[in-house]
């Protein structure tokens, strides 16, 4: 096996080789996800607010398809690393089995929980409605976004993630277009509302995910896929699991702590909780590019790390963090100046919500001061097969912190600081993420030969 890109570029060029393309293709997601709420916010706040209770679930789907997806990045790139072709092949076939599994828990949820979710949230019962509509049809087609999810690592952990940009990038760009034909029946199709927002998601999650499979097929050389008397492998499972599952949890946690807040501000108004989702939405913007550049620094780090070679793995640590604080500033300057613009203009907010928002904002995204590096240390933890550690930063940030913190100041103080508990976890967990990297770079990094 010749040596790949990953061993060999130089760090500055391998890392936006590596990253550019899947920060591109992420910011066309947090594109089309704002569209999505766009349009929505046009049925009514009520269609908003149920888009945003459904987030816990949507959020929940992505913690399984990206964190089963970051357990097969990194063990094949440290497969790749290490030469050994063979476990690469078995690592990818056993891919395609974990897609099957993580499409049938989500049909499930879709089935027979969808409804109970929001009655769990909320007595109103338009936003139930609407919320059942949209989150059955959005788990129940699931396959789409598992199959996507998990092709597009493949190309990742190979170093071929311009294809991912091509692959998110046509299936945000037919959820954008399919939005409003759908929702609101254009072209002699039928009106069908919120239903038509969640069906032009899954058909473009489809169509994404067929793309991705045509390209591994095509391109993707270093990985050969055969289901010919193929048997889930334990042992491969196991250790896609081993760094998976933290993120699996990692992402869940935040899953548990959105319907926390949904809870905690449901108790002032259904606006308060349309605010808090019209955040999420909007921060994607600005945690969209730092997570593509996490996706991208992972496979190298762990390439590197199974090659041995320290200086490589230091480096890159080094400009990533760098680069996330970079992206991080840009989008707290635009948060602090025109918070009120971007909610009337993308979400038609009535005064009320601006009254709301626009303080909200402000103080949530003090915290992307410190955001930045926790997503680098938390790439350097599972490319380096420490997942465990992400974890714990997760944990300690959103279960720990954030909701009690929440819970308390929405108590004694009221709405105004319930939002000063995102900035507050952030310093914890910046905090610990610091202790948490010194000590993998001591167990992991520093005895390796410095080349």
């Amino acid at each position: 096996m010749e040596e790949n890109k990953m061993g060999v570029m130089p760090i500055d060029k391998l890392i936006i080789s590596m990253s550019l393309p899947i920060m591109i293709s992420m910011l066309v997601q947090a594109l089309y996800n704002i569209v999505d709420s766009i349009f929505v916010a046009m049925i009514s706040e009520n269609a908003l607010t149920a888009v945003s209770m459904a987030f816990p679930i949507q959020n929940l789907m992505i913690a399984v398809g990206v964190g089963t997806a970051v357990g097969v990045n990194a063990l094949l790139a440290r497969s790749l690393g290490e030469k050994d072709t063979e476990k690469v092949n078995k690592v990818a076939e056993n891919a395609v089995f974990l897609i099957l599994v993580s499409y049938l828990l989500f049909l499930i949820i879709g089935l027979f929980f969808a409804e109970p979710f929001f009655r769990s949230q909320t007595d109103i019962e338009e936003i139930i409605v609407y919320g059942k509509q949209y989150l059955t049809i959005c788990c129940c087609l699931s396959f789409g976004i598992f199959t996507q999810l998990m092709f597009e690592r493949m190309l990742q952990a190979t170093g071929k993630t311009i294809y991912t940009m091509y692959t998110q990038g046509i299936g945000a760009i037919i959820n954008i277009a399919l939005d409003p034909v759908l929702i609101f029946g254009l072209f002699g199709l039928p009106k069908m509302g919120i239903s038509g927002a969640a069906a032009a998601t899954v058909i473009g999650q489809m169509i994404a995910g067929i793309l991705a499979v045509v390209l591994n097929h095509t391109k993707n050389k270093e990985v050969q896929i055969d289901l010919h008397h193929f048997r889930p492998d334990k042992n491969i499972i196991g250790q896609i699991y081993v760094i998976g599952v933290p993120s699996i949890v990692m992402q869940a946690i935040g899953s548990v702590m959105n319907y926390g807040m949904n809870r905690i501000l449901i108790a002032f108004s259904s606006t308060a909780t349309a605010v808090f989702g019209v955040y999420f939405k909007l921060q994607s913007f600005v945690f969209m590019p730092a997570f593509g550049l996490n996706n991208g620094v992972i496979p190298v780090m762990a390439y590197n790390y199974g090659a041995g070679h320290k200086k490589r793995i230091t480096d890159t640590i080094r400009m990533s963090i760098l680069i996330a604080i970079g992206i991080m500033v840009i989008g707290l300057i635009i948060f602090q100046t025109i918070p009120g613009f971007l909610m009337k203009a993308l979400f038609n907010a009535s005064e009320h919500m601006l009254s709301i928002g626009e303080p909200a904002l402000r103080i949530i995204s003090l915290s992307f001061l410190f955001a930045g590096f926790c997503i680098v240390a938390g790439s350097v933890f599972q490319a380096l097969g420490n997942g465990v550690y992400s974890l714990l930063v997760s944990a300690a940030r959103q279960l720990f912190v954030i909701l009690p913190v929440a819970f308390i100041f929405a108590k004694l103080f009221g709405l105004h600081m319930v939002w000063w508990a995102i900035p507050i976890a952030e310093i914890v967990s910046v905090i610990l993420s610091a202790l948490l990297l010194k000590r993998i770079y001591r167990i992991k990094v520093k005895p390796l030969e410095n080349r």
